[in-house]
């Protein structure tokens, strides 16, 4: 399941950064890759779409919201720990 969810996640933000998938690594932030605030937002969306999850990401306040998007790492370890709770 980790690397599905893994190269789900780094799909979906290579798309948005417009770079292929190998080149998105994870210690890599958003930042790093050229992703703003909405894209952040979107990818999110695509991320929740994709795996059939609901990410608890308050655009308005991302540092309240709990959920990491520090790093493309982070961003993978708390999904996977999303899609292994809906599993639960």
């Amino acid at each position: 399941m980790s690397n599905s969810v893994r190269d789900t996640v780094t799909r979906i933000i290579a798309e948005q950064a417009m770079v292929e998938p190998a080149a998105v690594t994870s210690d890599q932030t958003l930042e790093d890759l050229g992703i703003d605030s909405l894209g952040l937002v979107e990818s999110i969306f695509a991320i929740e779409e994709s795996l059939n999850i609901q990410v608890p990401f308050n655009a308005n306040s991302p540092e309240d919201s709990g959920f990491d998007v520090s790093s493309v790492a982070t961003i993978v370890k708390a999904v996977e720990g999303l899609v292994a709770e809906q599993k639960a």
